[in-house]
């Protein structure tokens, strides 16, 4: 009966707690007047604010130093509120009166999406113009890319490549030193090799910003858009052909991926930057373990994503939270422009991504520690140590998100059991369960039915008949992409550069099986090499 008491007594003193004013000093000058409250206590005036929102942006790359000066970096701006924030923050780094200068190289990049919002062409020209003024302010190249686009990848976008072994073995502290040793040399000297160099990449970089974007990718007119109304039908087929919203929105994602990936790789970028908060990725880690991609944690929220091998994704705006970063976009005139999405005037139960949204931000209300307290357990996350493989081969890794693959499981897992009954339900036996992308096919000379003649093929024979490729598709895949498969009604319009992929795997799966008797052990050779 205390103990009740007790607890009533607490609840009415957190009822009854007085509301902070916004009238007090500011917590780190102790001189001005607060103009606004970011957490419980932590009151700050504006010109206070500006520094610690800046000095936060500055910290995060100094800390993990994984950007190096004169490196081409791509900022994913999508226009909303977190990524302008990030375009801002760039921006106000490269200024000439800025202290400490950031030393990359920016560019921009934007995806159309409204293919898969079912905007028409007159909305998203509106959107294109509006963000074109803003990037056009900026100074920086931009490229503006359409989700139509992805119907004419090259199937390489899957490949992993290595990294660049200069930088690898490169110390950070050499390259910043070897930079300004050039930049002072070149105010001496024009005449200076390592200088001139650096200020002729400068030169083409601001030339390439305006006949880049007047020739390719930038223009919003009907007379030459770079895509026809097949593609973006193609889009909305495919979209239309996932049953759930939630796996609707993870293929969106891992396509907007690609053509990230594809224009960085194309146009020169080592690095590309987006502007996840500390507040979506916390949603995007509970979201994650509910889609069963918990063992990518560590790369889909950590400040780094070294999947791709040649391109990095770094986030430098995790530690920020959505109310920081709205409240300096207000104070400080940021533009932003709102596009509709996927989920848009979704209810709360339409899709995982939503409810565990709606979920963390009702906790937020009440324990405004929520957030901040996923955010550092995804700090704490690494990467599992890949397993050894033989030289020469490569990693497998998953077709649609490219990391490696997290169904390699032994006999007695969930997985394996949830394979057998999935099998079991479709009256086939578990010895049926395709092997990772061996399928027993017919020759189309011996008599088969495939339209296409495998002499006329360039990878010789083996025609594949795609209305039964769903179950070879879903062994190149993790769990969780696995997923994505399984809501669809068919794999035949998925865009060609992932079928062809996923061919090429399976054939060269297939090839390796036939000639396995003939290869030799890398571990009994090398130890043969040893005794003799």
């Amino acid at each position: 009966m205390c103990q009740v008491d007790e607890d009533a007594h607490k609840d009415a003193q957190l009822e009854t707690k007085a509301v902070l004013s916004v009238s007090q000093k500011c917590m780190k000058c102790k001189e001005g007047s607060a103009v606004l409250i970011i957490r419980v206590g932590d009151a700050f005036c504006g010109d206070c604010f500006k520094e610690y929102f800046v000095h936060k942006f500055r910290a995060m790359l100094g800390k993990n130093r994984l950007i190096f000066p004169g490196e081409k970096v791509l900022l994913s701006v999508s226009g909303g509120p977190a990524s302008s924030a990030l375009l801002s923050q760039v921006q106000e780094g490269l200024r000439r009166e800025t202290s400490k200068k950031l030393r990359f190289v920016p560019g921009i990049i934007y995806v159309d999406e409204g293919a898969a919002c079912g905007q028409s062409l007159e909305e998203r020209g509106e959107i294109k113009s509006q963000l074109e003024t803003i990037f056009r302010a900026s100074g920086f190249p931009f490229y503006i890319v359409h989700l139509e686009e992805v119907f004419n990848l090259p199937s390489s976008v899957l490949l992993s490549a290595s990294s660049a072994s200069d930088r690898r073995n490169e110390s950070y502290k050499e390259a910043v030193d070897g930079f300004i040793q050039r930049a002072s040399s070149g105010t001496q000297s024009e005449t200076c090799q390592g200088s001139s160099s650096y200020k002729e990449v400068q030169t083409l970089l601001s030339e390439l910003s305006t006949q880049e974007w007047s020739g390719e990718v930038g223009i919003v007119t009907n007379k030459s858009q770079p895509f026809t109304p097949e593609q973006t039908e193609a889009v909305r087929t495919l979209l239309a052909s996932v049953k759930t919203l939630t796996a609707r929105e993870e293929l969106l994602k891992t396509l907007r991926q690609h053509l990230i990936l594809h224009t960085a790789r194309v146009r020169g970028y080592s690095k590309v930057m987006m502007g996840d908060s500390c507040s979506r990725l916390a949603v995007k880690l509970l979201t994650n373990i509910s889609l069963g991609r918990g063992a990518f944690l560590a790369m889909d929220t950590g400040f780094s994503d070294p999947r791709y091998g040649d391109i990095a994704i770094v986030r430098p705006m995790r530690e920020y939270s959505s109310k920081e970063i709205a409240f300096y976009n207000r104070m400080f005139k940021v533009p932003s422009v709102i596009t509709s999405a996927l989920d848009t005037k979704a209810p709360e139960k339409a899709s995982i991504h939503r409810l565990t949204e709606s979920f963390i931000s009702k906790l937020q209300a009440d324990f405004p520690s929520t957030v901040s307290t996923i955010y550092r357990t995804s700090e704490k996350l690494n990467t599992a140590c890949p397993r050894p493989i033989a030289d020469g081969e490569l990693t497998e890794k998953c077709l649609l998100c490219l990391c490696a693959l997290d169904t390699g499981a032994e006999e007695a897992t969930a997985f394996r059991a949830t394979l057998i009954s999935e099998n079991l339900s479709c009256n086939r036996m578990p010895a049926t369960i395709p092997a990772l992308g061996v399928a027993k096919q017919q020759c189309c000379a011996s008599g088969g039915e495939q339209k296409e003649s495998c002499g006329d093929r360039v990878d010789g024979c083996h025609s594949v008949d795609r209305t039964s490729f769903t179950p070879e598709l879903q062994t190149l895949l993790c769990y969780s992409c696995r997923l994505i498969i399984k809501d669809m009604t068919s794999v035949n319009s998925i865009p060609e550069y992932i079928l062809s992929e996923a061919e090429r795997r399976k054939r060269r799966a297939q090839m390796k099986e036939e000639i396995q008797d003939f290869l030799l052990n890398p571990e009994n050779d090398a130890g043969e090499v040893t005794v003799s």
